[in-house]
């Protein structure tokens, strides 16, 4: 099955007092990043090459971090959101602007990802690509094989079309709690843009999700 949703995670400087000279002086970097998305091992090692001691805690979720930063003051110099949240968080003025000179690792980023990154941080000015993936469907064979026989398994329609929904609810059926991807994902299925702000657009998307809601245990 094709995987529609491109998840785009970055890398962010914060525009703290905190994150400047003081921060320098002392040593200290606070970095706020999503759970499981680094061997803290690495941690270690960076403080050992260093000297700069990693003050690390993670987020479940994108409203979480960003309630945080845009109520300013949030202490932390490095923040790791997704990139659908990223231009209201720079428009917040919540950022500082990346000084280049200073990360020469930069021309070894892929252009294909930068470009797409810049569609939410124009002239990548603010965020550095840190990791990007796709989201698609796990599933158990046996069992989706079990409620719907040999229905193609390579494509949306296995948990859209509401007939396919209704047989697999005897299985379990879980949607990522993550409204940024799982609505791209609808809006791809029907064959429009993802970014589309049009009421139309927005309400047949809602509906794609509507249709199948009682089939569906945690939502």
């Amino acid at each position: 099955m094709k995987n529609r949703s491109l998840r785009l995670t970055l890398a962010l400087t914060t525009a703290l007092v905190a994150a400047g000279s003081a921060m320098a002086q002392e040593k200290v970097v606070h970095v706020y990043n999503w759970s499981d998305y680094i061997d803290e091992s690495i941690l270690a090692d960076f403080t050992k090459e260093t000297g700069i001691k990693v003050v690390y805690d993670v987020f479940d979720s994108n409203e979480l971090v960003e309630t945080k930063l845009l109520a300013g003051s949030s202490g932390y110099d490095v923040v790791v959101p997704t990139g659908p949240f990223l231009a209201r968080q720079i428009n917040a003025g919540v950022f500082q602007k990346l000084d280049k000179s200073k990360l020469p690792n930069l021309k070894n980023m892929w252009p294909e990802v930068s470009e797409r990154l810049a569609k939410y941080d124009p002239g990548n000015e603010y965020a550095v690509n840190y990791m990007w993936g796709t989201t698609g469907i796990g599933y158990n064979v046996a069992k989706v094989k079990a409620a719907l026989g040999d229905v193609p398994v390579d494509s949306w329609d296995i948990l859209f079309k509401p007939e396919n929904a209704e047989k697999l609810k005897s299985c379990g059926i879980n949607i990522l709690d993550a409204s940024d991807e799982t609505f791209a994902i609808a809006m791809n299925y029907l064959g429009k843009n993802p970014d589309s702000k049009e009421t139309a657009d927005l309400e047949a998307g809602g509906d794609v999700y509507m249709k199948i809601r009682p089939y569906v245990k945690p939502f």
